[in-house]
């Protein structure tokens, strides 16, 4: 069994923190390069970076947040939000994120991510994918979750991986915010189609479900943030809780 990681997410809009419900009614949870120093001191394997106000253009407030959190700690930093171009992804890295992760734009523009491949390399680049059962399908959702791309998930997760796409951050919308578990049917669905790392994302509220994840979903990384952010549970505590059954973590 590979080692299985741990990874806070931080939601920023306006310089702070925030975490919603199904991506709605956001609260504020922290300042990020504090909250990301605190997570990296408690033993998080990686971070994740989300503009969720998705700026555009030149001025870039994440960036700003991604060098002083690179300056204060050395776990791999992962960047998000907004980031639709070569030139974004160039910017990030150059920030001192280890890793961008391409949502809405892999869709709109999906050579965008075999570019990215060739350039950058596959283990600097994750794929978001937010979805949401329709009834019938998982369905791809773009523009933070607001519009409905057509796209069925396991066709594009497979589209994904032959473009080049390095990794799979997998959010369910219909559990984010909720922390009554992760969608462990989605996750399974696409951790047995593809041969990417799976990050499952939306729904954790228990360490017990952070175990399901790993023991129904196939997943390779727990993305957690109400559970860290509002101090209901500990890196450690999660880790421990892991090991203990029979999961491999880095403690």
């Amino acid at each position: 069994m590979e080692i299985k990681r741990i990874i806070p997410c931080l939601d920023i809009k306006d310089g702070q923190v925030v975490k919603g419900v199904n991506f709605t009614n956001l609260r504020e949870a922290g300042n990020p390069v504090e909250l990301a120093v605190l997570y990296s001191e408690m033993g998080a394997d990686e971070l994740v970076f989300l503009d969720i106000s998705a700026t555009r253009g030149e001025d870039k407030p994440i960036l700003d947040i991604i060098k002083e959190t690179a300056k204060r700690t050395s776990i791999p930093l992962i960047v998000g939000g907004g980031i639709s171009s070569l030139k974004d992804i160039k910017q990030a890295l150059q920030a001192g994120a280890s890793k961008v992760s391409i949502g809405s734009a892999s869709v709109k523009e999906p050579d965008l991510i075999k570019k990215a491949s060739l350039e950058f390399g596959s283990q600097s680049l994750v794929v978001a994918i937010d979805a949401r059962w329709n009834g019938d399908i998982y369905e791809v959702y773009i523009n933070g979750g607001k519009t409905a791309s057509n796209l069925e998930v396991i066709s594009w997760a497979k589209e994904l991986e032959s473009l080049g796409a390095g990794e799979i951050l997998l959010t369910s919308m219909d559990k984010d915010g909720t922390k009554d578990g992760y969608d462990n049917k989605l996750n399974f669905l696409v951790s047995s189609t593809v041969d990417l790392p799976i990050i499952a994302s939306g729904g954790a509220g228990n360490l017990e479900h952070l175990y399901e994840a790993v023991a129904r979903g196939g997943v390779d990384a727990l993305l957690c943030a109400s559970i860290f952010h509002f101090q209901e549970y500990t890196i450690s505590e999660a880790k421990n809780y892991l090991k203990e059954k029979g999961v491999l973590v880095r403690l």
